[in-house]
């Protein structure tokens, strides 16, 4: 699948620039009809500054694999809050760009529009690619929130300034909660309900945990080698 975008921005003056461009495309969205469901995720390497992406989809009804793919390079932009997606997109998207099919969502491993600017990591990819995408994160970055009931599928809204950025989910019962946050074509009560068919039996989506084992798979081999 392609993922069409501008030169990555090479510093963080353009990154805002493109960032608040793109943010002007994103798209609501309603319920959907899924049937792929496709997680990413990018494990570092702190010594030598170069990075591994991987992403893996899923079938929804069965949670089985149907094609991984994965991308390594060099991390190009610096760590700078609220910009995290161009260090990780450069990857994601050669990533991606790897798959023979195209999965019906994406689901990322952070933010949609629970960030400082309405535009984090999957309203990034959501607009690059096309796809509903939407965010489970695994700690809070912005927003206000009150602690969910204990029970699986308890929520509680993620808020700033009277606007309903998110939703705080139980995926586990009497386990931290995620941050659920849409990215682009998707509605919350979906993006909510395919978190909990994504977690059938562990706090993070199946999705987000198996980016995350080939990811650091893949990245220990590379540090063995050296």
């Amino acid at each position: 699948m392609r993922v069409p975008h501008e030169p990555w921005p090479a510093d963080e003056a353009e990154a805002l620039r493109q960032q608040l461009a793109l943010r002007e495309r994103v798209e609501p969205g309603g319920p959907l009809t899924a049937r792929t469901v496709a997680g990413l995720d990018v494990s570092y390497d702190g010594e030598t500054g170069r990075a591994v992406a991987a992403v893996v989809v899923l079938d929804l009804a069965t949670l089985t694999v149907v094609e991984t793919a994965t991308a390594t390079g060099a991390v190009t932009f610096p760590y700078v809050p609220g910009l995290l997606a161009f260090r990780e997109l450069p990857l994601l998207a050669d990533a991606l760009e790897r798959l023979t099919v195209t999965p019906d969502v994406l689901v990322c491993d952070g933010y949609g529009v629970a960030h400082p600017r309405r535009f984090g990591l999957a309203c990034h990819l959501g607009v690059l690619t096309g796809l509903p995408a939407f965010g489970v994160a695994k700690t809070p970055f912005t927003a206000a929130f009150a602690e969910p009931g204990p029970r699986r599928g308890d929520w509680s809204p993620l808020t700033e300034d009277g606007d309903v950025l998110g939703r705080v989910l139980r995926t586990q019962p009497r386990v931290k909660p995620v941050f659920v946050s849409v990215g682009h074509r998707i509605d919350l009560d979906t993006a909510t309900a395919l978190t909990l068919t994504l977690s059938p039996r562990f706090r993070l989506p199946e999705t987000t945990r198996q980016a995350d084992q080939i990811s650091r798979r893949l990245l220990g081999g590379l540090q063995a080698a050296r």
